[in-house]
């Protein structure tokens, strides 16, 4: 079996993994857990949202966040967008990437944004565009791709429609999500496979939550067919807000552990890179998420 030799991870811990919280975080530590990502050789970062603070309060401080940080040459700054006006506000800070979003799943996509598959993108076109000419890069993020809390399980063939509109409108890469956690190793397969139909392998990625506790698992079976772009969440950072109680993003740790385990370069240093979630961790009063981090630490403290 021949894995990729290398793999880039996109840390979305400060963006997706914050996004939740329901107390303030402040801009400093915010920007302090960017810097540490850096520092622990991330070259992907997924920052902020330029999104209504009405909606996200948390995401309230983007450009102080953004105008903070000390940039690095190599690494990536990606900021989600969900309209244009977020997209002409995000303009100011300079991100690398935007991100826009959208489900394979009609229901999800209904109950979350008022409007269908195809009128999200619909949406997201002019975004896309305006980037485009500005020359910044886009990622789309597709959400629900092997389940959905409403809908259920998701055909494959919801994931290849969704990928082909993104490719459309001039979407570059794709993230392809398993937003609760339900998925297993032969549906993730089936759901990349619909989205490299559309898009070439160094241009998919995989993002899935642990929720059930499969995501290394996951990750293994997208590693099967050539992916090696991942992401991940410091910590794991961020719940899934459809499953109560259940964890969501898989924490970087335990993927780097894994990886670094198959002789997988990654260019992270885990311990600095565990160092980086436990600052987050005390930040909020609670243990990481990740398994290899309470592993280690425990040894360290030993």
């Amino acid at each position: 079996m021949k894995y990729p030799a290398r793999v880039r991870i996109i840390d979305v811990g400060p963006r997706d993994g914050l996004q939740n919280e329901k107390q303030p975080v402040p801009a400093a530590v915010k920007i302090e857990l960017v810097q540490r990502l850096q520092d622990a050789g991330l070259k992907e970062i997924e920052v902020t949202s330029y999104v209504s603070p009405k909606w996200v309060p948390q995401m309230a401080d983007n450009a102080e966040v953004m105008a903070g940080m000390v940039r690095r040459a190599g690494v990536l700054y990606s900021v989600l967008t969900p309209n244009l006006k977020g997209f002409e506000a995000a303009l100011a800070s300079k991100p690398d990437e935007i991100v826009v979003f959208g489900a394979a799943s009609e229901a999800f996509s209904q109950r979350n944004i008022n409007c269908s598959i195809a009128e999200s993108i619909e949406r997201f076109a002019p975004v896309v565009q305006a980037a485009l000419e500005a020359g910044i890069a886009v990622r789309g993020a597709m959400s629900c791709t092997v389940g959905c809390p409403y809908e259920g399980e998701i055909a494959p063939e919801k994931v290849g429609y969704l990928a082909g509109l993104m490719k459309s409108i001039g979407v570059q890469r794709v993230d392809v999500a398993d937003t609760i956690g339900v998925g297993t190793p032969v549906k993730v397969q089936k759901a990349l496979e619909a989205t490299l139909a559309h898009f070439d392998i160094d241009q998919v990625s995989g993002h899935f939550h642990d929720t059930y506790g499969q995501a290394l698992s996951n990750t293994l079976a997208a590693l099967d067919l050539g992916v090696w772009n991942f992401q991940s969440s410091v910590a794991g950072l961020g719940g899934c807000p459809y499953a109560k109680g259940a964890t969501g993003n898989v924490a970087t740790e335990d993927v780097v552990y894994l990886l670094q385990g198959m002789g997988i370069e990654t260019g992270i240093d885990l311990d600095r890179l565990i160092d980086a979630g436990q600052f987050i961790s005390e930040h909020l009063g609670r243990p990481t998420q990740s398994r290899v981090a309470k592993a280690l630490l425990t040894k360290r403290a030993g």
